[in-house]
């Protein structure tokens, strides 16, 4: 049952003040605690005029609509639309990781405006929250679900952002103020454009089906560790340079990830770093290399010698999601993690573990 505290009342009367002549609203619910959160307040401010839904974009998870939808049942009934096929070949074959971001929100709103015309409604309500402001108008990343008045004139969509002014353990306060179930107050973030970041470089259904399984296997194996997010990445197995620095032998992939220095969007290599000394601190051999050339180090936990692609497993702590550290996790049991990939998963050569915090690297690759 929900229950109202003042916070809550307060977003719920913003709600209200601000948009009292909407007509309808769509809700687009992920499952995660940003949009469902939204969701409920606006609900709860503007009754049965918003219509939650939930978009199949072909990058969600295995199994992910039928799991959300199944666990907000009686809290938020969900109308799953399926979209996949449109917005994933609408994708196909693009490489530079603003451009994925970007086709992405074009195929995501062209859905919304179709589900929006069936409804008969002009608003949309979002998950948006400050940290998504912050990246996209500080030129970091495209996030998808901050539109500027041109994006939202020409998909003629007008938007509710109850969480706008919020950062991530704000919402997630206001999702146990709420009474939500721990598995959304407390769930691990899922980007909007979903493994579709988590696929870097040139974009293709195989590279998408492989994190959709590695993604699987790091989620069963690492959760319930108090991590704010752990989830793999797929690159190819395509090598620039090989170099030493003091001891350290490393290598340099082709394919190019986000960082952020100085406030600033980079895009560079990522390192993987194969032998370094004993004495030396895994978790700060990022500091020998150039932020901005390589904004991602990681370390290497498997080599299976076969294979084409590289799996990097990426964890972080953080409370805001400005920045984030790497939790000096055990690097045996990951390696565990590693060969269960590499066994499941024979496409996949090397697996590496990310040390490199926010800043200099963007949690996300792309």
């Amino acid at each position: 049952m929900l229950t109202y505290t003042p916070s809550i009342e307060r977003l719920v009367a913003e709600v209200r003040s601000l948009y009292r002549d909407v007509d309808c609203a769509i809700a687009c619910v992920s499952g995660g605690v940003d949009s469902t959160v939204s969701a409920i307040i606006a609900r709860i401010a503007l009754g049965d005029r918003v219509y939650p839904v939930f978009i199949d974009t072909g990058f969600m998870r295995l199994g992910e609509a039928e799991r959300v939808r199944d666990a907000l049942r009686g809290l938020l009934d969900l109308e799953v639309y399926n979209f996949a096929d449109d917005i994933v070949s609408g994708i196909e074959g693009l490489f530079d990781a603003e451009e994925k971001r970007i086709a992405f929100r074009e195929g995501f709103y062209r859905a919304v405006k179709d589900i929006a015309e069936e409804k008969r409604c002009s608003w949309v309500v979002q998950g948006t929250i400050k940290a998504d402001v912050v990246e996209t108008v500080g030129r970091i990343k495209t996030q998808h679900n901050v539109l500027n008045e041109e994006l939202l004139k020409r998909f003629n969509l007008r938007v509710i952002e109850p969480l706008i002014d919020l950062y991530k353990h704000e919402v997630r306060e206001v999702a146990r103020q709420l009474g939500l179930p721990r598995w959304i107050a407390e769930r691990q973030p899922f980007p909007g454009p979903g493994l579709l970041i988590r696929t870097v470089g040139r974009f293709y259904r195989e590279k998408l089906e492989l994190v959709r399984k590695a993604t699987e296997i790091v989620e069963e194996k690492l959760g319930d560790r108090g991590y704010s997010q752990y989830f793999p990445a797929i690159w190819e197995y395509q090598v620039a340079e090989e170099g030493r620095i003091d001891s350290i032998e490393y290598l340099v992939f082709s394919v190019r990830t986000t960082g952020v220095v100085d406030g600033v969007r980079v895009y560079g290599h990522p390192l993987l770093i194969r032998r370094y000394p004993a004495e030396l601190d895994t978790w700060k051999l990022y500091r020998y290399f150039d932020s901005r050339q390589y904004p991602h180090v990681l370390t290497e936990l498997v080599d299976s010698g076969g294979g084409e692609y590289v799996a990097a497993i990426r964890i972080v702590k953080t409370e805001n999601y400005m920045v984030a550290e790497v939790p000096r996790v055990d690097i045996d049991e990951l390696k565990l993690v590693a060969e269960n990939i590499v066994s499941l998963l024979p496409k996949v050569r090397v697996v590496a573990f990310d040390i490199t915090p926010k800043p200099p690297a963007t949690i996300e690759y792309e």
